[in-house]
């Protein structure tokens, strides 16, 4: 069995842990993400908000786009996703069904030793629960 690696998501930049966490799994590791709710995400607040609703907004448009989850452990693991070669098939697909995100920290991952992917923030950024639901 390939051993687990839980990384604790709290200010965590969310491209960088989705970077991290995509390697990882490629390597052959179980990725497990806890906290993802307090991922952050750099830039500035307004055009971070205004950008992820204008994609919402395209669902129900006549030109069909992409499905976009408010959950954060979804939005975090779709951004994972996207750092994965062809998710639809082959190795793509088996690394990401080896990432787990979940929203506060289960039960059964309280004890366990976590790596904390989090620093000091400087400059303009929001935390992924502001704008998911």
């Amino acid at each position: 069995m390939k051993k687990e690696i839980i990384i604790d998501g709290n200010n965590a930049i969310m491209g960088r842990l989705a970077s991290y966490a995509a390697k990882q799994v490629l390597r052959g590791e179980n990725v497990i993400i806890v906290n993802a709710e307090k991922t952050v995400i750099t830039g500035d607040r307004q055009n971070t908000i205004e950008n992820f609703y204008a994609k919402r907004r395209r669902r129900g448009s006549t030109i069909q786009g992409p499905k976009h989850s408010f959950l954060a452990e979804k939005i975090l693991k779709r951004a994972i996703r996207g750092m994965l070669p062809d998710h639809r098939s082959g190795r793509g697909k088996e690394a990401l069904d080896r990432i787990r995100c979940y929203k506060g920290i289960p039960k059964e991952y309280q004890e366990s030793k976590k790596i904390l992917a989090g620093k000091e923030k400087i400059g303009k950024y929001i935390y992924l629960e502001e704008f998911a639901k």
